[in-house]
């Protein structure tokens, strides 16, 4: 009748159908975007995949950030220059997709991803090097909390201040609009390159929704999350991803199509361990205090 092989090929055929009716629906509301750019979904689920967990957990880490600092304005001054501020950088955030995203449409597609391959080695090799030093020791690791109390400290400071209002809801809006810039580059370089920028949107879309149903059920900074954990995952993903996506716009084939993505990672994790075992027998004494 049905076995366990049979019924995993009925789920993965269910997802393509879910899938591809999402990608019709999105290009046809978007028809100036290029069918061959929307759904690669004959090559399977691990690009999407990819691109949903890449977007995810790089969103949730820099979400995570901006709320810690967006917490400590709320609470120390008052929830109204905190809101005000994080509101005016998701508008100015939305603004930019708005403006740049329909310009993608107009760059030759290995044009496009050669140049957010580039990027994404850049922008993946950075985080990797952080994480790297700071599972090694070599620099201290990013504390929410003491993060929290600096900036608490802070707009204390800040109190007697007749602008206090104002410097708080610049606080707010400089967290939010950095943290942003770095989510909608993700979310544009891991989409764009193989047309999968729905799927990297709602990446994003659930890390926010979760670190903000978190952070307000708890009400306090999200200390226990394991951020350099997460960064190191992110660098290895985003690196991986442009090496991929550099080699395309080359005109490289890759063995095994989509599937070379997951080689390509397991390489660079391996390299980047081997890395960390050197470093700590380099520096044996871990690095104390918070990392900014």
């Amino acid at each position: 009748m049905f076995g366990p092989a049979s019924l995993r090929a009925e789920r993965d055929r269910l997802m393509l159908a879910i899938l591809a009716a999402v990608g019709a629906l999105y290009r046809s509301r978007h028809p100036m975007i290029p069918q061959h750019w929307t759904m690669p979904l004959m090559h399977g689920l691990t690009p999407i995949l990819s691109t949903v967990t890449a977007s995810f957990l790089a969103s949730f880490v820099e979400v995570v950030e901006a709320f810690t600092i967006v917490l400590a304005v709320g609470v120390t001054r008052s929830w109204r220059p905190a809101l005000t501020g994080a509101a005016l950088a998701l508008a100015l955030l939305a603004a930019l997709v708005l403006v740049f995203g329909p310009l993608l449409a107009l760059v030759p597609i290995t044009v496009l991803q050669f140049v957010v391959g580039v990027l994404l080695i850049l922008f993946g090799m950075r985080w990797l090097r952080k994480a790297i030093l700071r599972s090694a020791g070599v620099i201290a690791l990013h504390d929410e909390e003491q993060a929290f109390s600096r900036e608490t400290a802070a707009l204390q400071r800040q109190a007697a201040d007749r602008r206090a209002d104002y410097l708080a809801a610049v606080a707010s809006f400089k967290a939010v609009l950095l943290e942003g810039v770095e989510v909608v580059f993700i979310v544009i370089a891991v989409g764009a390159a193989h047309g999968q920028t729905l799927y990297a949107g709602l990446g994003a879309l659930a890390a926010f929704v979760l670190v903000m149903l978190i952070g307000l059920a708890v009400h306090r900074p999200l200390a226990r999350v394991p951020e350099n954990s997460l960064k190191f995952m992110v660098g290895l993903m985003l690196t991986s991803f442009g090496v991929f996506w550099t080699g395309e716009g080359l005109g490289a084939e890759w063995p095994g199509e989509d599937l070379a993505l997951l080689a390509i990672f397991v390489v660079i994790a391996a390299a980047s361990f081997a890395i960390v075992r050197w470093l700590r027998g380099t520096y044996p004494a871990a690095t104390q205090g918070v990392a900014r």
